[in-house]
């Protein structure tokens, strides 16, 4: 009887705090997808290089780094990792965040980051 009320309380706490972590989620994955479409897509793609590094695997990963693609010194020298908060600041400012890089593209309205 014991296991079958653990394994009860278990699921009803995995149930209110995956509850709470989705009411946390921000963000709009249609207008993403749109956003990125009508702003991103005519210099990136997430399968390869264009005018701009493809973004597939962009978290996590080292600014600068995607092989095959010609940065600026002022990118590839940078210490930054793409996460999150990395990213809102490059969009907000790419040339503020990062001086000198070529990214003349900015997205100011936070909802659209």
């Amino acid at each position: 009887m014991s296991s079958i009320l653990d394994t009860t309380l278990f699921m009803l706490l995995s149930v209110s705090v995956l509850s709470k972590v989705a009411n946390n989620v921000t963000g709009d994955s249609v207008r993403g997808k749109v956003i990125y479409a009508q702003r991103c897509t005519s210099c990136h793609s997430i399968e390869f290089n264009g005018a701009g590094p493809l973004h597939r695997n962009l978290l996590g990963r080292k600014a600068g780094a995607v092989a095959d693609y010609s940065y600026s010194p002022a990118l590839k020298s940078s210490k930054i990792i793409w996460s999150n908060k990395t990213i809102d600041k490059w969009l907000l400012s790419p040339n503020k965040f990062i001086p000198g890089q070529k990214m003349w593209v900015n997205v100011p309205d936070a909802k659209d980051r």
